[in-house]
């Protein structure tokens, strides 16, 4: 059989205008991480990453689930030891410092590792039924991805530390309102939201994007006044690029911008 009969566990379903769709695709499990799914998350965007065709990814696990959280049958009888060979963060760095902006398409589960997954991607558009959550605590355990960190900063001290410590789910439209999600949308249509927005940010000028998410990720967590300077520094060095010539001298010209990447 070929891979398209039988896609892997990960895989591009898409290229097109700039905007590059990866689907997880293990419904059996309803999208479980388990090792190869990490892995093979971490190749997709180490690669895509680094293609200087690709302006946006998409990350979509279909229209059921996103990612109903870790295989527990990896670790439920692992020592501490196991887990700290792993080095799992090594497989999630490659989501984190993706210099690309990503958008999540989550429609149902998005639990555990999948919250943490969907908070890994700059935007998510999230399906009217989708369900969020870190549901460690329920296994003795709690969030060893980002799940804690990642939260409170996406939603505050309180709201996390309830949604922690019972592990309760979260319905869509309560996470558009605590902002955990970026847009709710019709089940139908979250990925094709999801691309939507990927193609009006894919027409942007690439350098300013990827100046825009480098600038807010690494200005989050140091003192207002560096991270100030570090904006400044990234606007000013923008006026390099053609891009920004181009931007300003097709509104002065009242034209539509023919916006093209280049330094």
């Amino acid at each position: 059989m070929s891979d398209k009969e039988h896609p892997p566990e990960v895989y591009l379903e898409s290229l097109s205008e700039g905007v590059a769709v990866v689907v997880i695709n293990r419904p059996e499990t309803k999208n479980a991480l388990n090792a190869a799914v990490r892995r093979q998350l971490a190749e997709q965007f180490s690669s895509l990453g680094q293609r200087d065709e690709v302006r946006v990814i998409v990350l979509t696990g279909g229209d059921q689930t996103f990612v109903a959280g870790a295989d527990v049958k990896e670790f439920a009888t692992a020592s501490p030891t196991d887990m700290y060979l792993r080095h799992n963060e090594r497989l999630w760095d490659p989501i984190a410092h993706c210099p690309k902006p990503v958008i999540a398409a989550v429609n149902g589960f998005a639990l555990g590792g999948g919250c943490e997954l969907a908070m890994h991607c700059d935007i998510i558009v999230a399906g009217e039924s989708a369900r969020f959550g870190q549901p460690e605590v329920k296994l003795g355990l709690m969030p060893g991805a980002g799940g804690t960190q990642r939260l409170v900063r996406a939603v505050g001290k309180f709201q996390a530390m309830r949604i922690l410590m019972t592990g309760c789910m979260v319905k869509a439209p309560e996470a558009l309102r605590i902002g955990l999600v970026s847009e709710v949308v019709p089940d139908d249509e979250t990925l094709m939201r999801a691309k939507s927005l990927a193609l009006e940010i894919a027409a942007m000028p690439s350098l300013a994007v990827e100046q825009i998410k480098e600038t807010v990720l690494s200005g989050a967590d140091i003192p207002l006044e560096s991270a100030l300077v570090l904006e400044r520094k990234a606007f000013q060095m923008l006026f390099d690029t053609k891009d920004q010539k181009e931007g300003a001298a097709a509104f002065i010209e009242k034209r539509k911008p023919d916006y093209r990447g280049e330094a």
